[in-house]
């Protein structure tokens, strides 16, 4: 029988024990009675609370919930195959960002982030030495420009969220190097979601990989635990030591989205409180999925 934090049995009407809020009854009790409610021989959220681990428990997501948020997931892959062919020299930002919208509606979604905390857009496309949340607008993308677009979609009330980078024109080696280096941090850090490692395990991975080849990790931006909503528990850095930081459990959603500059990591905020760039202008570039935690590994749901 699944037992509460406090080691004693689990009731119908007790809160769930993977942190949702919701009653027993009407969120996991249906499958782990199903699974003989040991379908999770890993650590469960309990234990985890009751071992070295003190910080905000992330939400374990059902079997249901995940093959939702995999579709929302499914649209980010589209959007972000269509842009391959439409991000090119003498294209604005706004024409990038209302091709998303348009397209994002299209089949039933929502971009999440138009209205989120008084964001204006549908997207985030984030040029050369912006580090993230650029706002679309009358920019113009020119020749030798590397280009980040972030889109996240509600499907259903379920939210998925990926980002990926692109070559305007003939791009300089130093950048193609930045890019292809942040891409396998991205793929490094993903690689360390297992159960029995911890968020510190994904961090340290990204960290190493980019201080190796001389770049260096922003600390102010981090991944974030989603599905429910656009934002959970746990905060991913990407950066850290090995074990330390959340237990990886099998269930738990969250983003990978490490932002790696070619100098160094300290960003400042534009006047629009939102557009985020290197303080010393150096450029700057961003691959980001979302991930679930498995019973062996891990599973790309933006994939």
């Amino acid at each position: 029988m699944r037992q509460s934090p406090d080691n004693k049995p689990l009731g119908r009407n007790d809160m769930c024990w993977c942190g949702s809020g919701q009653k027993y009854k009407k969120c996991h009790m249906r499958e782990d009675v199903q699974n003989g409610q040991s379908g999770r021989e890993q650590v469960t959220v309990a234990q985890a609370a009751a071992g070295r681990y003190r910080g905000p428990m992330a939400q374990i997501k059902t079997a249901e919930q995940i093959e939702g948020i995999r579709k929302a997931g499914a649209v980010n892959v589209k959007l972000l195959d269509g842009l391959v062919e439409r991000i090119k020299e003498g294209v604005t930002t706004e024409e990038i960002d209302q091709w998303v919208h348009d397209q994002t509606v299209s089949v039933g979604g929502t971009p999440a982030t138009l209205g989120y905390k008084g964001y204006p857009k549908s997207t985030c496309t984030s040029v050369n030495e912006v580090v993230c949340h650029g706002i679309p607008g009358a920019q113009t993308l020119m020749d030798g420009d590397i280009v980040n677009v972030d889109v996240t979609t509600i499907l259903n009330g379920y939210y998925g969220d990926s980002s990926r980078m692109f070559f305007v024109g003939d791009v300089s080696p130093e950048a193609k190097k930045l890019v292809q280096i942040t891409k396998e941090c991205l793929e490094k850090g993903i690689a360390q979601v297992k159960p029995g490692n911890f968020v510190g395990d994904i961090g340290a991975a990204i960290q190493e990989h980019a201080e190796k080849n001389g770049y260096s990790v922003v600390r102010d931006f981090v991944g974030h635990g989603i599905g429910m909503r656009f934002h959970e528990e746990p905060q991913i850095p990407h950066f850290g030591r090995k074990g330390q930081g959340h237990p990886l459990l099998p269930g738990m959603v969250f983003t990978i989205e490490p932002m790696i500059n070619q100098g160094k990591w300290p960003v400042r905020i534009l006047e629009d409180d939102w557009t985020a760039v290197t303080r010393d202008g150096s450029l700057s570039a961003q691959f980001e999925h979302t991930v679930v935690v498995t019973s062996d590994g891990v599973d790309i749901l933006t994939a």
